[in-house]
């Protein structure tokens, strides 16, 4: 069975605690943790000692399952600090992003290396690590990504595949999925409106208020037979509580309506 979760990011306003409450309140499986240094760091790697009681109590008190943590950035050292964490907390993805230039071959050819690199890292610690193409960045469609499943071996490396990132590449995400749904691992989720470049305000970025196919996505998902984690992702400005589980909850049941519609649920 797919199991659907929520990037804690939506929540930064709030402590975990609050934000694993809320998140079960919307009716989801289990969540992802936010790690994105300077935006919100649900989990810091670095301290995640500290942190990680706190994490183990919320998840047994709330009964969520840790389906992923986002830790954005490529940077050796905060990675090898958050495969640590994941090895001893249960976190069983880390998500990424590519890093680079839309455009440039030497900076995709960089993005390539380090992922290949940090790839074996996380296999090490018996994580996979996961990049999604990004608007922007160096992979930012379905061509750049199988440029990189294509050089990077490792059973540590998966693909993250957003279709908010994709729609705004100028494709269709539920027409592309099938390309790297062999490699794909996670898989982040929200609407948007419109062709970018930002995804929009954080209201329209819940599933099923934009432009997006996502019931075709949801298709394209079951029909491959993918069963790992939906985490829904929205970033922008900050949510109070009532926003926030709004979109949360909205979003739940959408997906949860087109999975079982699905037969995946």
């Amino acid at each position: 069975m797919i199991s659907l979760g929520v990037n804690t990011v939506l929540f930064k306003a709030f402590p975990f605690l609050e934000a694993a409450r809320a998140i079960k309140l919307a009716g989801y499986d289990g969540l992802e943790i936010s790690a994105i240094q300077g935006m919100c760091e649900h989990l810091d790697p670095v301290n995640y000692k500290a942190q990680k009681q706190g994490i183990l109590d919320a998840l047994e008190e709330t009964g969520l399952k840790m389906l992923a943590a986002e830790v954005a950035s490529l940077d050796a050292e905060r990675l090898k600090w958050a495969c640590e964490a994941a090895a001893e907390i249960g976190i069983p993805i880390l998500n990424v992003g590519p890093g680079g230039k839309a455009g440039d071959e030497a900076t995709l050819l960089q993005s390539i290396e380090t992922l290949m690199a940090l790839s074996d890292m996380a296999a090490s610690h018996g994580v996979t690590l996961c990049c999604k193409a990004h608007v922007g960045a160096a992979i930012h469609n379905t061509e750049t990504t199988l440029r990189a499943m294509a050089a990077i071996p490792s059973a540590g490396f998966g693909i993250d595949m957003d279709p908010s990132h994709i729609f705004r590449a100028g494709e269709n995400p539920a027409v592309a999925l099938p390309a790297v749904l062999s490699r794909t691992r996670h898989i982040h989720i929200r609407d948007c409106r419109g062709p970018g470049p930002s995804p929009g305000e954080p209201a329209f970025q819940a599933c099923g208020r934009g432009d997006i196919d996502l019931f075709g996505y949801c298709k394209a998902m079951t029909e491959g037979s993918y069963d790992g984690p939906v985490c829904l992702e929205v970033i922008g400005p900050e949510q109070n509580m009532m926003q926030a589980i709004t979109i949360a909850a909205e979003s739940y049941g959408y997906m949860n309506a087109c999975l079982k519609k699905l037969g995946a649920r």
